[in-house]
């Protein structure tokens, strides 16, 4: 198991619970993760992040691009519905 994992599975989570395109726009990943992402971007910004916190920070951007289209998504299923 990896640091992302927690994340990863916040994601799947919700995911498997059902969602609807209001829940998909309001999602938020937990403090504890969003604290994470900022210490890695933080070091990332003074060149001291490992090679495994390197590959957990790319992880954490693939995660948030998803996420990013996945609200996009969602706000355009809202537009059509009205």
């Amino acid at each position: 198991m990896t640091a992302a994992d927690p994340v990863y599975l916040e994601l799947i989570d919700f995911i498997a619970t059902g969602t609807t395109p209001e829940q998909v726009i309001d999602f938020r990943p937990s403090a504890t993760a969003q604290e994470r992402v900022e210490d890695l971007i933080a070091k990332a910004k003074e060149d001291q992040l490992s090679a495994d916190e390197q590959a957990e920070l790319d992880y954490f951007l693939q995660l948030e691009h998803i996420l990013r289209m996945a609200k996009a998504r969602a706000a355009q299923i809202l537009a059509r519905a009205s």
